[in-house]
């Protein structure tokens, strides 16, 4: 029985119901000696408790795609097959963009909200250069199957999800697809290719999109092999001018870091409530060293890098929980590399879906327009994100008159949270 399945929680729902009517239906009417009927009665107590906390586990999960499967859930999930030391650029000396097409199959992905907005397809993926092998979810905007642009090439953008969590949450809970379709067809957001890979590879671990041989090369699958699926599979504009990476919590760590290490392979990241030293995760294997941590902060990267890159960065978070992230990367951005910090406040809420969710329209118009000379429009011509070169929506300017939705989205400054509160 699947752990996130329609089955599963029907299961959850009866026996907590079951367990609730067990000591109004039998408590009396327990027969035998003293000890035999408490024991009983301890039982329906214990009964109860145990169908309340699955009851409650399986909502929240399937709420917040925090665990995939069982195997995610005990820890006993491992989708690393070989982890070479592929060194510092994380190719192994291979021409990937060389490498021969494989052709992927693609089935329907189940779940709730998988069907909506044109319906969200899987794929299992075995990693060619990282030795990696795990599901990858992809979503086609309204615009691809559109004769009018059969000969086009789309923009990306990978979506990397927290730890723990699924490579369904983006779509399951973030309702990035149903958010965006909308604002496709309007003009209001290019027509991205949305793609979420798994990102917790190893059980028991965040890897930090990190490569550490032995162990996984997290990197690597995301930024080479990955990428090279979706070109080799779809008509995707190629790197890097075309794709971008967006995450959250721990995704939003590795979307920083992968567009400051790799500006060859993206040209912008949006970060939602991120951290730039991996010690942020206390689980992240990029922690265990000194010089691990210096490799996977984005912004020790950028404040060494020789030559600045040539990448944007959407950094939002709220007062200890992404914002000083932010500010420190727009303090060590130098030409061309540019940070838009986000602050957002605590009343716009905490740590949760509930205070990411809303930030999305915002944050791909604000991706529509940093990618505005690559992005394909909602139809040529049309005076859409792309054309004559300037974006279909300008960056919102932020208002100390901004209602909670615009706080949570991100189009609110912090001079202005201040002044209502």
């Amino acid at each position: 029985m699947s752990l996130t399945g329609t089955a599963f929680l029907y299961t959850a729902v009866a026996l907590a119901a079951l367990a609730l009517a067990l000591p109004f239906l039998l408590w009396t009417r327990l027969r035998g000696p003293r000890a035999v009927r408490a024991a009983l009665r301890a039982l329906m107590l214990l009964f109860a408790q145990t169908t309340a906390v699955t009851l409650v586990f399986v909502l929240v999960n399937n709420s917040n795609n925090l665990y995939d499967n069982w195997a995610d859930l005990l820890g006993t999930g491992n989708h690393v097959q070989r982890a070479a030391d592929l060194g510092a650029d994380g190719t192994g000396g291979i021409a990937y963009r060389r490498l021969p097409k494989v052709k992927q199959d693609f089935e329907q992905a189940d779940g709730p909200r998988m069907h909506e907005a044109g319906g969200v397809r899987v794929t299992q993926l075995k990693g060619r250069v990282s030795g990696v092998s795990a599901e990858v979810y992809v979503w086609l905007p309204p615009q691809y199957d559109d004769p009018a642009y059969r000969d086009k090439k789309f923009p990306v953008v990978e979506l990397l999800s927290g730890y723990p969590g699924s490579a369904k949450a983006w779509f399951g809970s973030m309702h990035v697809h149903e958010q965006l379709e909308p604002l496709m067809r309007a003009g209001r957001v290019a027509p991205f290719i949305l793609v979420s890979p798994r990102t917790n590879l190893v059980a028991k671990a965040d890897t930090g999109c990190a490569n550490i041989p032995g162990t996984v090369n997290a990197d690597t699958w995301l930024s080479i092999d990955v990428p090279k699926m979706i070109t080799d599979n779809f008509r995707a504009l190629p790197a890097p001018d075309g794709w971008a990476a967006a995450g959250y919590s721990a995704g939003a760590h590795c979307a920083a870091k992968l567009a400051v290490a790799h500006p060859d392979r993206y040209r912008a990241a949006i970060s939602l409530s991120g951290y730039n030293d991996p010690i942020g995760e206390r689980d992240s294997l990029a922690n265990q060293s000194p010089a691990l941590r210096r490799a996977n902060n984005p912004y020790v990267l950028l404040r060494e890098a020789r030559t600045p890159p040539r990448i944007a960065l959407y950094v939002s978070g709220e007062a200890g929980d992404g914002y000083e992230a932010a500010v420190a990367l727009a303090q060590a951005a130098k030409a061309p590399t540019t940070v838009r910090p986000v602050f957002l406040p605590r009343s716009a809420g905490g740590h949760t879906m509930a205070l990411w969710r809303p930030q999305v329209p915002v944050a791909f118009r604000w991706l529509t327009a940093e990618l505005s000379g690559k992005a394909v429009g909602a139809h040529p011509g049309a005076g859409a994100p792309g054309s004559h070169g300037r974006p279909a929506t300008p960056h919102g300017p932020s208002s100390a008159g901004s209602t909670p939705a615009e706080l949570a989205s991100g189009t609110s400054s912090r001079a202005g949270a201040g002044r209502r509160h």
